[in-house]
């Protein structure tokens, strides 16, 4: 097994560094959060005082921060003074596509291989080590990455160069928030219109309307399998991490010259729906707003 820096330890971080040790990797953690620390302890991993601590003497240093300016300033000022000329750079965070390549550009410069690794799953995939991972950069590095992703998720996909598994992200979840809402106007229209919402459910989760946010994460308690709906929206996806990305979605959009007009009505909504304070809670709740719940 193999030592494994592992810098960031929220709720996506905990369960994946959790998830390393638990196959008996060599897990040196750290995060600015002593509590998280303390779970990483509990879960297996070796805490350390800093960031350049962790990267010391790791085969691997795998990165879950939450927005590109700290994954820059976490690899310029902790990574690449103190790793070695073999280390893998494996950064799981979603941020943009241009930093992506620039934190890998970065890494090939100094003679290190490098890959965006974002991941789609949230809080209990990261849990259980059944993620999904896209990945972009080399073949070489993904080949290398792809021995500890797979640990940690349940599959590993490769998108392409650098940068392809942050666009593969960002595409993704745009889509992603799109449908949410559409689904649940779908369902608030339906109770307007005396329609039950098992009914509904039944009739449309076999029907062209089928979606994953329908059939997998129906937006209203009891209807459908478990979904944070049944747990008063809490757990899951935050409103906050799906307005980030479709955030990033419509920033990439401007910056290719591609229209997205779903994904900015969407980020319209998401926005005014954490603004009304509801920042935390599973996205799906955006239903409350839609259907005035």
């Amino acid at each position: 097994m193999a030592r494994v820096a592992f810098i960031g330890l929220g709720n996506m971080g905990g369960g994946m560094a959790a998830n390393l040790a638990a196959a008996g990797h060599d897990v040196r953690a750290f995060d600015l959060s002593q509590d998280a620390l303390d779970k990483a302890r509990a879960a297996g991993c070796t805490p350390v005082e800093s960031a350049s601590a962790a990267v010391e003497g790791a085969v691997a240093v795998i990165t879950m921060l939450p927005a590109g300016r700290h994954v820059e300033a976490v690899y310029e000022e902790s990574v690449f003074p103190v790793a070695g000329p073999d280390t893998l750079l494996i950064d799981c965070s979603t941020i943009d596509v241009a930093t992506a390549k620039r934190v890998a550009a970065s890494a090939t410069d100094k003679g290190l291989v490098a890959v965006d690794a974002p991941v789609s799953g949230g809080i209990a995939a990261a849990a259980a080590g059944t993620l999904t991972f896209m990945v972009g950069g080399t073949a070489q590095g993904f080949a290398r990455a792809e021995e500890f992703l797979a640990v940690m998720g349940k599959t590993v996909i490769h998108a392409g160069q650098n940068g392809a598994g942050q666009a593969a992200k960002i595409c993704n979840n745009m889509l992603l928030g799109a449908t949410m809402v559409a689904t649940c106007e779908a369902f608030a229209l339906a109770q307007k219109l005396g329609l039950d919402p098992q009914t509904f459910y039944d009739i449309s989760s076999v029907s062209s309307g089928q979606s994953w946010s329908m059939t997998s994460y129906a937006p209203l308690p009891g209807v459908g399998p478990k979904s944070p709906a049944d747990n008063g929206y809490q757990g899951g996806f935050a409103t906050a991490l799906m307005l980030k990305d479709l955030n990033l979605a419509v920033e990439a959009a401007d910056q290719a010259g591609a229209k997205t007009p779903m994904g900015v009505r969407a980020a319209e909504l998401y926005r005014q729906f954490a603004d009304e304070g509801h920042a935390g809670m599973d996205f799906s709740a955006i239903i409350k707003m839609l259907a005035n719940l």
